[in-house]
């Protein structure tokens, strides 16, 4: 088991900026796949981007272009760097990893979440 640790969330006025980390409590999970979700108020939680232990990102398209998945290898943490951040971005994310470097599998492990709130 890991423990993933958040922070960075916060509010912003639309089309500003925001970083979250994510820091997992064993260093081997930064070579394994992570990723991170939110959920809106009375919405499902979705995938908003991963990145596996090769390096290989994905990220939905709602986000393409504004979001930029990373890991800092000397840091041991996962990043999101947000950019543009529109008002249907305000939610609660959260740091998620497989204990495999694919992402093909569950994500078993969760961190407790960071807010971000994006207003107009």
């Amino acid at each position: 088991q890991v423990q993933l640790v958040e922070s960075g969330g916060g509010s912003v006025q639309a089309g500003g900026s925001l970083r979250l980390s994510c820091a997992p409590s064993r260093s081997i999970y930064m070579g394994y796949c992570m990723a991170w979700f939110r959920q809106a108020p009375g919405k499902e939680r979705e995938e908003v981007a991963s990145i596996d232990g090769y390096g290989s990102t994905t990220s939905t398209d709602s986000v393409k272009g504004r979001f930029t998945i990373s890991k800092d290898n000397e840091k041991k943490t996962m990043a999101l760097q947000m950019n543009s951040l529109q008002l249907e971005d305000t939610a609660m994310y959260y740091c998620a990893a497989i204990g495999t470097p694919w992402c093909n599998g569950k994500f078993a492990s969760w961190g407790q979440g960071t807010q971000v709130t994006v207003s107009a």
